[in-house]
C-alpha cells in the first residue's frame, strides 16, 4: 500500500449548508473523494511513481498514455483537495491583491462572476471551472474535463468550482447554474484566491 490519505475538510460537515449539504458531503467527500485515495494506493506501489508526491505524480502522468489510471485517481485527489479548500462558510467579497488582479483582468467582481458562471455552466459532461494566474499576471478562467487539471499543465490554479454532477446534483438537481451563482455569492474563498497568488 501507498501512503496517501484523504485530508480533513478545512469545515464541518454542515458548515456549507444550503449550497452545498452535509448529505452531498458524506457522498462527495466521504465516498467519491476517499475512492480516489483509496485507488491511487492501490495503483501507485511497484510503478515508477511510487515515493513521488502527489503534484509530481499528476504531472508526470498526464503525460503517460499508460499512466491514464493514476493521473485519473491523483488529478482527482489533489483537484478534490483544492475544490474543498476554494469554499469557505464565510465567502464574501474579495480583498486586497485578488480584488485589483479581477478589476484589472475582467472589469470587476460582477463581470468576473458572469464570466466564471458561463464557463462552468458551459463545460460540457464533468468536470472544473478554474480561475487561474496567467503567465502573463493576467487572470483568466478555465474549463477542464474529468480529471484534467491546469496544474498538471504548468498552469496557476488560484479558485476552482467542481461541476461533475455529484458536486450539487442533491442539493440543486439539475440546475448548474444555480448551483454555481449560489457557489460564487456564498462560498468562494478569496483568501485561499488570494494565497495562492504567490
Amino acid at each position: 500500500m501507498s501512503n496517501f490519505t484523504l485530508p480533513k475538510l478545512p469545515y464541518a460537515d454542515d458548515a456549507l449548508a444550503p449550497v452545498v449539504s452535509a448529505n452531498t458531503i458524506s457522498f462527495h467527500y466521504g465516498k467519491h473523494h476517499k475512492a480516489y485515495v483509496d485507488k491511487l494506493n492501490e495503483l501507485v506501489p511497484g510503478t515508477a511513481y511510487e515515493g513521488l508526491s502527489l503534484e509530481d505524480i499528476v504531472k508526470k502522468s498526464a503525460k503517460d498514455e499508460k499512466g491514464k489510471a493514476i493521473f485519473n485517481n491523483a488529478g482527482q485527489i489533489w483537484n478534490h483537495t483544492f475544490y474543498w479548500n476554494s469554499m469557505t462558510p464565510k465567502g464574501g467579497e474579495p480583498t486586497g491583491k485578488i480584488k485589483s488582479l479581477l478589476d484589472d483582468s475582467f472589469g470587476g467582481l460582477d463581470a468576473f462572476k458572469a464570466a466564471f458562471k458561463a464557463a462552468a455552466v458551459g463545460q460540457f459532461g464533468s468536470g472544473w471551472a478554474w480561475l487561474v494566474k496567467g503567465a502573463d499576471g493576467k487572470l483568466k478562467i478555465e474549463t477542464t474535463a474529468n480529471a484534467d487539471t491546469p496544474m498538471a499543465h504548468g498552469g496557476k490554479p488560484l479558485l476552482v468550482a467542481d461541476v461533475w454532477e455529484h458536486a450539487y446534483y442533491l442539493d440543486f438537481q439539475n440546475r448548474r447554474p444555480d448551483h454555481i451563482q449560489a457557489w460564487l455569492d456564498k462560498l468562494a474563498n478569496w483568501s485561499f484566491a488570494d494565497k495562492n497568488l504567490d
